[in-house]
């Protein structure tokens, strides 16, 4: 068994630049669009982001509009930032076209809703098969007059729409050459993974709560 005292020794002979810790703490801001706490901390480390801070504000504008339903508006705000995320980008085009449909069955405009899916959608499902088959399951939510009592009713859940504002999230990021998923996240899984193939070999204090990254015996 390793002591507490013994496992803290060995820590901290592992030395971390700081320079590499505040990267690290930028990199998380900069992705998940904290802007003002980004600039906050770009002033008081001198960390410099790896983007210009000012598309974060931008970015989170097109988030936000797909989170609130306002599909047609992201669009355009998508393309007043790059037009090539969507020219470049079907499926990420036809997921949003899609959202558009959504929104107008949620607000029970059905022929509206059959116009679009007829005038915009099914084209591209004709070129595309696994379109074909989102655009059949978004359709069959007209056929039923209570929405919840459909198979696809979670197509209607708020956590399709924030699965969409991810998507566009993503794009954005990945066509400004930047990590479209923070660094920090996949560090703290790889500490759990370390973690559980340690216990096979060891018994040694544990980190158990990320949020304060303290030892912890096993007994405790």
């Amino acid at each position: 068994m390793i002591t507490r005292e013994e496992w803290e020794k060995k820590l901290n002979a592992v030395k971390l630049r700081k320079e590499d810790m505040n990267t690290l703490v930028m990199n998380f801001l900069v992705t998940e669009g904290y802007v003002e706490a980004a600039e906050k901390f770009q002033r008081e480390s001198g960390t410099k982001p790896e983007i210009d801070l000012a598309t974060i504000t931008d970015r989170m504008a097109v988030k936000k509009a797909v989170q609130n339903g306002n599909v047609e508006d992201a669009i355009e705000k998508v393309n007043d930032l790059n037009p090539e995320i969507l020219d470049t980008n079907p499926e990420l085009f036809f997921h949003l076209q899609q959202q558009r449909l959504i929104e107008l069955i949620r607000q029970g405009k059905t022929e509206e809703a059959l116009e679009f899916a007829q005038e915009e959608l099914a084209p591209r499902g004709e070129e595309n098969q696994a379109f074909l088959e989102e655009l059949e399951k978004t359709v069959a939510l007209l056929v039923f007059d209570d929405a919840s009592t459909c198979p696809v009713k979670e197509l209607l859940d708020l956590s399709h729409r924030l699965k969409t504002a991810s998507e566009v999230n993503a794009a954005i990021l990945t066509s400004q050459s930047h990590e479209k998923d923070p660094k920090l996240p996949s560090l703290l899984k790889m500490l759990i993974w370390a973690q559980t193939q340690l216990d096979e070999k060891a018994v040694y204090p544990h980190i158990n709560d990320l949020s304060t990254g303290k030892l912890e015996d096993p007994s405790e």
